[in-house]
């Protein structure tokens, strides 16, 4: 997480504390240091260390579920970084192998009991996470059951999750939810990279290849660097394909994408 998203958080907090000073990292851990204690000591995943922090001043101020929800997302990238962290053994400085350790723990602790608080949620984002992190089936119904929902589909994480499942099982569905993530893309954001990989791989699958080769195109745009455009390439100039236009139509695509304008095709 990014200081300048930490310091929303910082005014989030003011707010939820009934305070006008605004509160700090600091503050927190000194108010209250048991959010602060039991995670690493040293300066590896500062920002994630801090994402925590925050998180859980929030929940404890108010536990609701969207916050439990914001809580058990920082603790599984700060997880994610402080377990590889945990791996680096210092040869003179045994004790911050030992806190990277501790901060595991408190991450495996921590998550387990926002799971165990949420297991009768409503949330989409929490039922997404009880089931693919938890295999709870019944927590999958119930968000396939919501979907239709709009709280759901103006949701562009959500609709994201949702592709994942359907990935599996259906393309074109698939196809339809990721175009709807990108019609909620709002001006001045980049989508996440895997809509348009996955995007590119469905339509290659389907043997689709100016589309394909359209979204591999608007993926570079984008700056995602994680999409082979050669194979599809090859596929089209075999064919005679002018690839001019539809680098083109990817360009127009593109800015409509950043300017929060993407209309799905499959609407006309």
């Amino acid at each position: 997480m990014r200081w300048w998203l930490i310091s929303s958080l910082c005014i989030t907090t003011a707010l939820l504390s009934g305070c006008d000073d605004t509160i700090t990292l600091s503050k927190i851990c000194s108010d209250t240091p048991g959010f602060c204690e039991d995670l690493n000591k040293d300066s590896h995943c500062k920002e994630e260390r801090a994402s925590v922090i925050f998180s859980r001043y929030r929940e404890y101020k108010a536990p609701t579920d969207e916050n439990k929800y914001t809580l058990l997302k920082d603790f599984e990238q700060y997880n994610e970084c402080v377990s590889l962290a945990a791996q680096i053994e210092h040869i003179k400085l045994k004790e911050k192998t030992t806190s990277r350790v501790e901060g595991h723990l408190t991450s495996l602790k921590e998550m387990t009991r926002i799971y165990q608080d949420t297991i009768n949620t409503e949330h989409p984002g929490l039922l997404y996470y009880h089931w693919s992190r938890r295999n709870n089936r019944m927590a999958l119904n119930k968000l396939l059951n919501m979907q239709d929902q709009e709280h759901v589909k103006s949701n562009s994480e959500i609709q994201l999750f949702l592709a994942t499942f359907y990935a599996k099982i259906d393309d074109d569905k698939t196809i339809d939810i990721l175009y709807r993530v990108l019609e909620l893309n709002k001006a001045g954001e980049t989508p996440d990279p895997e809509v348009f990989a996955s995007l590119v791989s469905i339509f290659y699958k389907q043997q689709k290849y100016k589309h394909a080769y359209t979204f591999a195109r608007v993926a570079q745009l984008s700056g995602s660097e994680n999409i082979d455009i050669l194979p599809v390439e090859h596929k089209l100039s075999a064919s005679g394909k002018d690839l001019g236009a539809l680098d083109t139509l990817a360009a127009k695509t593109w800015e409509e994408i950043s300017n929060g304008e993407f209309l799905s095709p499959r609407n006309f």
